[in-house]
């Protein structure tokens, strides 16, 4: 930025004393007003005073830190570029309307002057004093603004120069923070973004560790069902099915046997009988 237009708009609000804080605060970094005192040369309080002037226009902002140890609050200051550029852009629209109409004025208007008194007069006073110096009395006579238009023409066409270059740093200002409010928008949604995955990534986890924990306890419940008192009954069950069907089949043996040996006895007692009879 034209650090020259930063200084006329210091001087402007501030006064002389204030152009040198153009080159001491920066527009990036906070500084501590007492460093700002001491290369400014001046108390701390007259330091302050200049800077609470500059900050009513928005020339300059501050942060403040309370001294744990004192109690009290120390401020730091920095240039508002933008804002210093804007108060500056309303000043100089001032000045050119203000230029602009007094070069219309004295196209439009005629102007008297005395010549001895070095008084200038416009057409309605010159008629009231009946066009004579209300001073020494000399006759006012008809002025030749032909000059005077001239310097004010090219004053306009300075500021309107000035005017273009405010502008343009205007402009490229408000470019910056845009991109600057762009890439803070996007740090922000990639931060956002971040949270989001690592929150679903921990909600993975949750619901993982979540199942293996149920499978945990169904396991311990399988196990719990077939603890040894339950073993016990079960095999106590097996063994007495085990043991009716042994005696089942033994029975069944049993007769089987019974029914051959009858068989056989009736065979052998048939055999006898048939020898008796031969």
């Amino acid at each position: 930025m034209d650090k020259k237009l930063l200084r006329d708009v210091f001087v402007e609000v501030g006064g002389k004393i204030a152009e040198p804080l153009v080159d001491i605060l920066d527009s990036k970094k906070y500084l501590n007003e007492f460093l700002v005192a001491k290369k400014l040369d001046l108390p701390i309080n007259q330091t302050r005073n200049i800077l609470y002037r500059i900050s009513e226009h928005g020339l300059v902002s501050s942060t403040r830190k309370k001294d744990k140890k004192k109690g009290w609050f120390t401020y730091s200051w920095k240039i508002e570029e933008l804002k210093s550029l804007d108060f500056l852009k309303s000043l100089l629209n001032k000045r050119l309307n203000q230029i602009q109409n007094q070069i219309k004025n004295r196209e439009s208007r005629e102007f008297y002057v005395c010549e001895r008194c070095h008084v200038e007069f416009n057409e309605e006073n010159a008629l009231l004093h009946d066009f004579m110096c209300p001073e020494c009395g000399s006759v006012l006579t008809l002025k030749d603004n032909t000059k005077l238009l001239k310097e004010m023409k090219k004053n306009l066409s300075g500021f309107e120069e000035v005017m273009k270059n405010v502008e343009s740093e205007i402009s490229t200002g408000q470019a910056m923070e845009a991109k600057k409010i762009r890439a803070k928008e996007a740090a922000e949604k990639r931060e956002k973004s971040k949270k989001r995955a690592a929150a679903k990534e921990a909600r993975e986890r949750e619901k993982a560790k979540a199942g293996k924990t149920a499978e945990k306890s169904s396991a311990k419940k399988s196990v719990a069902k077939t603890s040894p008192k339950t073993a016990k009954r079960s095999a106590a069950r097996k063994a007495t099915v085990k043991s009716a069907k042994s005696s089942k089949t033994s029975k069944t043996s049993k007769k089987s046997a019974s029914k051959t040996v009858k068989k056989a006895t009736k065979a052998s007692k048939s055999k006898s009988s048939s020898r008796t009879k031969n």
